[in-house]
């Protein structure tokens, strides 16, 4: 089975994978602009309230999650560490100091990973490969080579798992499995790196004998279509984003990072 079979249920899957592309993105880059706590808590909250009715597996959410969920809070621990000394300082010992702004800043970059990685996550767990590449052509207007391309090596990416699982029972088949464990794992990836090359330049080629690049206009099984639902997705990402930034604003914490 593939490791990146999406989830099929509740309304975020019936939603076009451009649209939710496009709400994510939106939320990110306002997120980008400014690194204060404020305006990543506001848009974290509002995530996670969305996130309730989303329809999706609490199970199935929290195990895709778990990743953002344990890099935010060592993200945070290491800034406030050693991050930018200013204010009141705590703690003084060698190159640890910590002290208001290191604190500050160590809230904001946690909340900020966990605002910019949740909804990332959560919106590429409900997108099918296949729907994605016909938005990217019917809806962007993406080349179709591109796009036939890049979804063709989206699809092999779950046979790595089986492929890193072959090579490894083959080398022990071989006894060549017994040395230690970092020249084993380098050895073995130089070998699946090896594999995955090969597999591509075959897959091009058949690809090209079928006709996938040639210059004609093509044709779509399934049309992508962008409805109002879909509209209504970006118009609450960019409420998202437009609340997180007025609110920070208002209360003097937005931090322009740009140029900084």
């Amino acid at each position: 089975m593939s490791i990146i079979a999406p989830v099929r249920s509740g309304p975020l899957a019936q939603l076009n994978p451009v649209a939710k592309l496009g709400a994510a993105l939106v939320v990110s880059v306002v997120l980008l602009i400014s690194i204060d706590w404020v305006s990543a808590a506001v848009a974290l909250a509002a995530e996670l309230l969305l996130l309730c009715f989303s329809g999706l597996p609490a199970r199935t959410v929290l195990l895709r999650t778990a990743p953002i969920w344990i890099a935010a809070p060592l993200a945070g621990i290491t800034t406030v560490l050693y991050g930018r000394t200013s204010g009141t300082v705590y703690v003084h010992w060698v190159f640890v100091e910590i002290s208001d702004g290191s604190i500050a800043l160590g809230v904001a970059t946690a909340l900020r990973i966990l605002a910019i990685g949740l909804p990332a996550v959560i919106v590429f767990i409900t997108i099918d490969p296949t729907d994605l590449a016909d938005g990217l052509a019917q809806v962007l207007r993406l080349p179709a080579r591109f796009v036939l391309g890049g979804l063709a090596g989206l699809r092999l990416v779950g046979l790595f798992v089986d492929d890193w699982r072959a090579l490894t029972l083959a080398r022990r088949a071989r006894g060549v499995a017994e040395s230690g464990a970092v020249r084993r794992m380098l050895g073995q990836a130089f070998a699946l790196f090896v594999l995955s090359i090969r597999r591509g330049s075959k897959l091009a080629t058949a690809m090209e004998a079928r006709g996938f690049g040639a210059p004609v206009a093509r044709t779509w099984a399934r049309p992508s279509l962008f409805r109002a639902r879909d509209w209504a997705a970006l118009g609450v990402a960019v409420l998202v984003g437009g609340s997180a930034a007025g609110i920070a604003i208002a209360v003097g914490s937005w931090n322009v990072i740009v140029g900084s």
